[in-house]
């Protein structure tokens, strides 16, 4: 991980595909942990370090996470969050080009806690939650698309699901039907921008994530 913007309330990194936001039953150290240690050593704290969760990203997902330093920042962005305040875009690597070069997706998704898995029906069914995402084609290599993402709902799976709905799956994610993994286990979506009112100063905050070091988005780089 990697540090973008700090300061005394908020801290947002730059999170590897391998990275878990939060501890899981495979008990590897959570990002939540590195950024922990991180603030007590530049800091020299003594004692518990605090700090907020206040969203995640999917493990083989890099880019930006959010995380508060104080409580009244967590509360306060966890309202952000709910309300629809923090503004989120990502980039998508796929390989099939979407059936219009920009659009509004809107479907129903039933998770499966089992499979750790959300579908996507186009109707509303029992059980579903509406999710609705708004993209745009903004580059093309020799074999794939880039799309950059706007969430409008903050469901499971939402990027992956929708996407593959229309014939989009993203690069190297098997579990929505690309038909290779990536090598180092990721899957093309990275977390590239937040937005959002400083919970404390009030004043706008914009940070932009790196992109992933891999050829592939190498080749997007210059966009």
């Amino acid at each position: 991980m990697t540090v973008v913007y700090e300061d005394n309330h908020v801290i947002i990194v730059n999170k590897t595909a391998s990275e878990i936001v939060q501890g899981d039953k495979t008990g590897d150290v959570p990002l939540s942990e590195t950024v922990k240690q991180y603030i007590k050593e530049m800091y020299a704290k003594p004692g518990n370090v605090f700090l907020g969760v206040v969203h995640r990203l999917d493990r083989p997902v890099s880019g930006l996470v959010v995380f508060a330093k104080t409580s009244k920042a967590l509360a306060r962005l966890n309202e952000m969050f709910r309300g629809g305040e923090v503004k989120k875009t990502y980039w998508a690597i796929v390989k099939q080009c979407p059936p219009a070069e920009e659009g509004e997706l809107v479907h129903y998704l039933v998770r499966n806690e089992k499979q750790n898995k959300s579908y996507a029906y186009s109707r509303e069914v029992k059980g579903a939650k509406k999710a609705v995402l708004h993209y745009r084609l903004i580059g093309r290599s020799e074999n794939y698309y880039l799309l950059e993402v706007d969430l409008k709902t903050g469901r499971h799976h939402q990027i992956r699901c929708q996407l593959a709905k229309i014939g989009c799956p993203i690069k190297g994610d098997l579990k929505y039907g690309f038909p290779r993994s990536n090598p180092d286990g990721s899957i093309c979506l990275h977390a590239r921008t937040v937005s959002f009112v400083h919970p404390v100063s009030k004043k706008l905050i914009e940070v932009t994530a790196p992109l992933p070091e891999s050829n592939l988005w190498k080749a997007f780089q210059t966009i």
